[in-house]
């Protein structure tokens, strides 16, 4: 991912000519609060981020990867399938296509 939930938050908070007091007061909470999100020095609730997304009109599912979280749904999958998942993540969209598995074969 290119873009942290903080970078992505001050994107669209300036999309919308937004300052961070305004934006606060309409999310009520502290300047200071979207301040450090938006410098990712702290983490977003799973809740604030539903509404973000909603203030925004934004994906939820993209705001809570962006902000290093997994949805429960996937979560579930992942954990379930972890081996599979991984080797199916690494095969689409690692730049080398290789799986895990591909890898150690190939240093042997």
């Amino acid at each position: 991912m290119d873009k942290n939930f903080g970078q992505v938050l001050k994107e669209l908070r300036k999309r919308k000519g937004l300052s961070i007091k305004r934006l606060s007061s309409h999310l009520d909470v502290n300047y200071s609060y979207i301040s450090k999100l938006e410098n990712n020095h702290t983490n977003p609730s799973e809740a604030f981020i539903f509404k973000i997304a909603e203030v925004f009109d934004y994906d939820r599912e993209e705001l809570l990867l962006r902000a290093g979280k997994v949805p429960n749904d996937l979560l579930e999958i992942l954990i379930n399938n972890p081996k599979e998942a991984a080797d199916f993540l690494r095969k689409k969209f690692s730049e080398d296509g290789y799986s895990t598995e591909a890898k150690l074969r190939k240093i042997d």
